[in-house]
């Protein structure tokens, strides 16, 4: 014969472990705060020592809410967009939220379509980078009263609510440093701005930097967040006559693309040609020459959007908070800049 297997704990198991009724257990449950505390660690003890495991879909009736949050990256394969999917996930698991996560590849059409995927599926509250998206995605999500949190960039539009900073203004501190260091020929290799307000207000930022420096704009080229496309835009850049002796480049991963095509070329970093990054990702300060970077504080910045999130599913979102949250960004001056060189 075999033994019977055992059954499952269920509430009722444990409102009888902890001599409560079934309604304090739901109350630990669902809304532990308005439990008095001696109650709650004996109903969460009961729950500890028969290993009960809360009915998702019943609980998610019960509040007429999922517990999940939607998250739409350009893409996971960048340090950057790794690293802030790490700090999301650690501040709302803190909260027992689940983080539901959706890449687009910079494509406003295909970001609609994944946040109507998850918007059907139940996520309560939901996050995008930057503020690019279609119209008619923006409607539908006020339409539903969702909440939403834009990131990566600050100030946002009327209407929206964001956690960021100001990319032009962050950008224009790093070609502030090469023009102290007596560079006059600077160029940019930037991203790919079409559908990316984050790489344009880059663009923007540089060349009104340039234009208070009373320098001409930069040589200019765009090109995907890839090492070897950024190897390739650099020889291209360096046709350019002059010759820039700096390059600010829009995130790291295209300056760690230059900076490898420049030692290939034989051309000194920083001797002949400064180079500054964007984002100061881990190896950003572990390649030789270390690069000099803007630093953005991921960490701190993705945990204030899931606090923004959180806030607002607790109906908090309309008393006095603001429509944005600015992060500050830092220059950090490593061995990659240098002062130009005499010609």
């Amino acid at each position: 014969m075999h033994s019977k297997e055992a059954a499952l704990p269920n509430i009722e198991d444990v409102a009888a472990a902890a001599g409560v009724s079934t309604a304090t257990v739901s109350r630990v449950i669902n809304r532990p705060a308005s439990v008095r505390e001696p109650l709650r660690l004996r109903v969460a003890e009961a729950i500890a020592r028969l290993r009960y495991v809360p009915h998702a879909g019943a609980r998610a009736l019960k509040l007429q809410r999922s517990g999940t949050v939607g998250a739409i990256f350009p893409t996971v394969d960048n340090a950057m967009f790794a690293a802030a999917i790490d700090a999301l996930q650690q501040r709302l698991a803190a909260q027992d939220m689940q983080l539901l996560i959706a890449t687009c590849g910079y494509d406003p059409d295909v970001e609609a379509r994944q946040a109507v995927n998850l918007v059907t599926r139940g996520v309560d509250a939901l996050t995008l980078c930057g503020t690019a998206q279609r119209p008619e995605l923006l409607q539908f999500l006020r339409q539903r009263e969702l909440p939403v949190v834009h990131s990566m960039t600050c100030p946002v539009p009327q209407g929206l609510v964001g956690v960021g900073f100001d990319n032009a203004r962050a950008i224009g501190l790093a070609v502030r440093h090469l023009v102290e260091l007596g560079h006059r020929h600077i160029a940019m290799l930037a991203g790919i701005t079409r559908h990316n307000d984050r790489a344009t207000a880059r663009v923007a930022g540089v060349r009104r930097a340039l234009r208070r420096a009373a320098l001409p704009p930069p040589p200019l080229i765009e090109c995907a967040y890839d090492i070897a496309a950024a190897r390739a835009a650099l020889r291209e850049l360096l046709a350019a006559r002059p010759r820039p002796t700096a390059v600010v480049c829009g995130n790291d991963v295209i300056a760690v693309g230059a900076l490898l095509e420049a030692q290939a070329l034989g051309i000194a970093v920083p001797g002949e040609l400064s180079i500054t990054g964007f984002d100061d990702i881990e190896l950003a300060r572990h390649l030789r020459p270390a690069l000099t970077t803007l630093r953005v504080p991921t960490q701190s910045l993705w945990h204030l959007v899931a606090d923004r999130l959180i806030a607002g599913l607790a109906g908090l979102a309309g008393e006095a908070m603001p429509a944005a949250t600015a992060v500050e960004v830092e220059l950090c001056v490593r061995d990659s800049t240098g002062p130009a060189p005499r010609r």
